[in-house]
C-alpha cells in the first residue's frame, strides 16, 4: 500500500469515528465514547498534517498552471517564488507524515519500573546510585508523574546497593526508556585525602510495567520465602516475617521486597516487579531475533553500555550515544534531563526513518 493510499484509509476511518461519536447510541455509552475518543486522538495529528499536505498540493498545481499559462514576466516570477516555497513546505509535510506513520512502540504509554544498582566504586558507587534515584524522582515530580519506591537496599553510609522505583503516568516509558545503561561519575570522594578524582558507576534498567493480560505467571513456577526485613548492616526493623522473596524457577529471577510492613503488600510489589522483568526478557528475546538493525537503535542496545558520564570537577554531563555535552551538572542532578531525552528521541526517530528509507 502506497503512502497516499495509507493516508486516505486513515482519513476515512477518522471520519467514521467522528460520525460514530455523534450518534445517540455512542453518546449514551460512556465506555464506547471513551474508547473512540482515544482512537480519534491517536489519529488526529496524522489526519491534520495529511490535509495540510493535500492543500499544499492543490496550491502547487494552481501555481504551476499560472506559470505555464502566463506570459507576464512579473506573474511568472511570482509563480516561480510560490512554487519554490510550496515545494519546500510539501517536502517538509511529507517527511512529517512519514515520521507520524512510523510504528509506535507499544510500550510508550506505560508506567515504568526503574531499577538502579551500585556498580564499581564501593561506597561512592552507592552514594551515586542514591543521587540518580533523587534525580529521577525530581524529574518525575517536574513532569507530574507519580512515583513509588518498591524496594530499597541501603549501604549504611547514605548510599544504595539497589533501589526499584515505579514511575506512573501516561508516556512514562516513552521518556525514560533511553536511560537504561551504565552511568559513570567522576569526582573526588569525601573520604579521599589526596584530592584524587575517582570513577564509579551505577547501572540503570528501565522496564515497562507489564499488564496481567500480557504476562501470566504460574504459581507452580514461583518459590516464595518470607523473612524479617532488616535495615543497613542487618539491623532488624520489623519483628514479623513481612519481607518476601520470590524466585521464578524457570528463569532463576529473584525478587525481594521488604519496604512495606505488610507481607501481602510486599508480595504484591514483588510480583509486579517480576512480571516487568519477565516482560522485558521477552522483549529482549524478540529484539535479538530481529537482528542487528533493531539493536543499533538508541534505547535498545546492550545494558552494559556506558551511556553517560557525570564529571563533577568540570560540572560536565556527557551522553556518549549522541555526543551531547552540557556544563550544568547541578541542574541535571536536580532532574533537568529534558534536553538529553528530547535529543535521544530525535536521533532514535532519525535512525528509524533511515531504516524505513533503506527498506523501500
Amino acid at each position: 500500500m502506497s503512502l497516499h493510499e495509507q493516508l486516505k484509509k486513515i482519513e476515512l476511518h477518522f471520519d467514521e469515528i467522528n460520525q460514530q461519536m455523534a450518534s445517540p447510541e455512542v453518546l449514551a455509552d460512556y465506555e464506547r465514547m471513551t474508547e473512540l475518543a482515544q482512537e480519534r486522538s491517536s489519529l488526529e495529528e496524522v489526519v491534520t498534517v495529511h490535509r495540510q499536505a493535500e492543500d499544499i498540493r492543490r496550491q502547487l498545481a494552481d501555481s504551476q498552471e499560472l506559470l505555464d499559462e502566463s506570459d507576464d514576466p512579473d506573474m511568472r516570477e511570482l509563480a516561480e517564488l510560490e512554487l519554490a516555497e510550496l515545494s519546500a513546505e510539501a517536502e517538509r509535510l511529507e517527511q512529517e507524515l512519514t515520521r507520524l506513520l512510523l510504528p509506535k512502540d507499544p510500550n510508550d504509554d506505560k508506567n515504568v519500573i526503574v531499577e538502579i544498582r551500585a556498580g564499581a566504586g564501593g561506597d561512592e558507587a552507592g552514594l551515586f546510585a542514591a543521587e540518580l534515584l533523587r534525580m529521577y524522582m525530581r524529574w518525575a515530580e517536574n513532569h507530574r508523574f507519580k512515583t513509588e519506591l518498591m524496594s530499597t537496599s541501603e549501604t549504611g553510609v547514605g548510599g544504595l546497593k539497589e533501589v526499584i522505583l515505579e514511575v506512573r503516568g501516561k508516556g512514562a516509558y516513552s521518556k525514560l526508556k533511553y536511560e537504561s545503561g551504565v552511568h559513570r561519575v567522576q569526582r573526588v570522594p569525601a573520604t579521599e585525602s589526596q584530592g584524587r578524582i575517582h570513577t564509579s558507576t551505577a547501572t540503570v534498567a528501565v522496564l515497562p510495567e507489564a499488564e496481567d493480560v500480557e504476562i501470566e505467571v504460574s504459581q507452580n513456577d514461583i518459590k516464595i520465602d518470607v523473612f524479617r526485613s532488616s535495615g543497613p548492616g542487618g539491623q532488624s526493623v520489623n519483628t514479623t516475617d513481612s519481607a518476601v522473596r520470590l524466585t521464578h524457577l524457570p528463569t532463576g529471577i529473584v525478587i525481594s521486597c521488604q519496604d512495606e510492613k505488610s507481607q501481602l503488600q510486599n508480595r504484591i510489589k514483588a510480583m509486579r516487579i517480576l512480571k516487568a522483568k519477565l516482560y522485558d526478557a521477552e522483549m529482549q528475546r524478540q529484539q535479538d531475533e530481529q537482528g542487528s538493525a533493531r539493536k543499533s537503535q538508541i534505547g535498545s542496545g546492550d545494558r552494559s553500555e556506558k551511556i553517560r558520564t557525570y564529571n563533577f570537577p568540570q560540572s560536565r554531563v556527557t551522553d556518549h550515544r549522541i555526543n551531547l555535552t552540557v556544563y550544568r551538572l547541578d541542574s541535571v542532578m536536580q532532574g533537568d534531563l529534558d534536553e538529553f531525552i528530547q535529543e535521544l528521541a530525535t536521533q532514535d526517530q532519525a535512525a528509524k526513518l533511515q531504516q524505513v528509507g533503506e527498506t523501500e
